[in-house]
């Protein structure tokens, strides 16, 4: 049965504290018409998040590659969308700098950048022990990724110990179709498996699965951080889990059409002030799935259309106020955005069909049945030409003839191998990176670049970027040898600059073209 709802919050987020005191309706800023995308929830809301739509796409295999696609863009908004495959750990993730980014080792680290899609791709993506830090950053797009065992002690260390940790001014950010999974609780070094705090607000969290941990995620990290809010939780499917699904101080969550299984010690904490609208979830061989715990600073909740299957309830106490055995609603929500609710008997099919990576980005149609949804500019893109045979621009081969220059050049190559018609030729750096350039006598339009690997040197290069040597500017980043395109610019020297390899990059041409 489909039950579409449109309703709107209307007033400001200092009101809160009054809210939260008296247990009335709880009002936010006036919202923006959702944006395309498809992301859901609050994270449609405030402008929206697009993450990297229209920008450039790049493929990384190492966490250091995707540091140095951040780190070559223009700047720290440039749009860009980062498909990942493989695994992604400690060992190949390193600190880039760059004007673009702010990153550090053993983590991925989105700090201080904006319009951003990271996406797993292909045979997945896993973040082994490495979790995914977000920090004064808007806009961003965690799409098809499993992140497991990050911790917080022991060894090696992450994030806190948290899988997807935002902090310190962020904004619209959309996680869908993730796996984030522990290997216990706090005493085995694990922390959240999804936080947010000091001043995060407008996040969606979708099809998603969290499971084996001691805590599924908080909001606000303290009983006066009362500043983060407006998330929504939706069809995400949370299996033996302590606590914390989530835990909310002081701010809006939407949590519906969400299957929890094994809730061992509590369940959707809501208290400090905040207002949780709970609607169609089905609860199932759990404890104190809803209420507050652990303070006597009380929260508030609105419930309808929920499934309780075999759910204990505590008896009420000092620091205890479970919601049931027969929760009731003691405050209203209401909801800026359209949604449709599927019916609490249609969830653990749906979810358990649709949350978390390599689904296939499946979603509900609202109906009780699972789609495919159309592909947009936040879905995985179809595997880029062989890079060891690109296509070949029209027009003539501009390189042929030209002087070539660069630097880091190794014994027995040279630089003009790279503009002789050869493939049997090539030129190298001395390690695993390194920069070639192709040069004119006088300025020189250019708008496309072939970058062919020798023979049994084929997909070794990684990460580069590909810059107008007479201004220092970054016409194109990217990963992986081929075709390159670029609006036309006027040059009299255009440098290949390789910023990470699986070995001794080969390069046997640096064709250039003017279209």
């Amino acid at each position: 049965m489909r039950r579409p709802v449109a309703l709107r919050l209307s007033a400001a987020l200092s009101t809160m504290a009054l809210a939260a005191a008296t247990g009335a309706l709880l009002t936010m800023p006036e919202a923006s018409a959702a944006a395309a995308g498809g992301a859901t929830g609050f994270a449609s809301q405030n402008g929206g998040t697009t993450g990297g739509a229209g920008g450039q796409t790049v493929r990384a295999t190492t966490g250091t590659q995707i540091h140095q696609a951040l780190c070559g863009r223009a700047s720290s908004s440039t749009p860009i969308t980062i498909e990942v495959e493989g695994t992604i750990n400690h060992a190949n993730t390193a600190k880039v700098s760059g004007d673009s980014c702010n990153t550090a080792a053993g983590v991925i680290e989105l700090k201080q950048i904006s319009n951003v899609t990271l996406v797993g791709v292909g045979s997945g993506a896993v973040f082994d022990q490495l979790g995914i830090h977000i920090r004064q950053s808007s806009n961003i797009i965690i799409q098809n990724v499993t992140v497991k065992n990050v911790k917080k002690s022991g060894s090696p260390t992450s994030n806190g110990g948290d899988a997807i940790g935002m902090e310190s001014d962020v904004r619209n950010v959309w996680v869908d179709h993730a796996t984030l999974e522990a290997s216990g609780g706090e005493d085995d070094g694990f922390d959240g498996l999804f936080d947010m705090k000091d001043n995060t607000q407008y996040v969606t969290l979708s099809y998603s699965t969290l499971r084996n941990s001691g805590r599924g995620g908080l909001i606000g990290s303290s009983e006066t951080q009362l500043d983060n809010g407006y998330v929504t939780f939706h069809h995400n499917l949370y299996e033996n889990v302590d606590s914390r699904t989530p835990l909310l101080r002081g701010g809006v969550a939407h949590i519906y059409n969400n299957y929890y299984v094994k809730l061992n010690k509590s369940g959707i904490n809501s208290r400090a002030g905040a207002h949780a609208k709970v609607d169609n979830n089905y609860f199932k061989d759990s404890k104190d799935v809803l209420g507050t715990f652990y303070t006597d600073t009380t929260g508030y909740w609105q419930v309808s259309g929920n499934t309780f299957d075999n759910v204990t309830w505590s008896s009420p106490g000092t620091e205890n106020h479970p919601a049931g055995p027969d929760p009731k609603s003691n405050t209203t929500v209401s909801i800026p955005y359209a949604y449709t609710l599927d019916a609490a008997s249609c969830v653990p099919a749906i979810v358990t069909g649709t949350a978390g990576a390599g689904k296939g980005l499946k979603v509900s149609d609202g109906d009780c049945s699972t789609t495919t949804p159309t592909p947009d500019p936040t879905d995985p893109t179809p595997d880029p030409t062989d890079p060891t045979d690109p296509t070949t621009p029209g027009g003539t081969n501009l390189s042929l003839g030209a002087g070539a220059d660069g630097s880091s050049k190794a014994s027995g190559t040279s630089y003009g191998n790279v503009r002789d018609g050869d493939l049997g030729t090539y030129w190298s750096p001395a390690g695993s990176t390194g920069s070639v350039s192709v040069k004119w006598p006088s300025a020189t339009s250019v708008s496309a670049v072939t970058i062919r690997e020798a023979a049994g040197a084929q997909g070794v290069i990684g990460s580069w970027r590909l810059l107008n040597a007479d201004t220092g500017a970054v016409l194109k980043a990217g990963s992986g040898a081929g075709g390159i395109s670029f609006p036309a610019t006027s040059l009299r020297k255009i440098t290949f600059e390789i910023t990470g390899a699986g070995g001794t990059p080969r390069v046997a041409e640096f064709e250039t073209y003017a279209g």
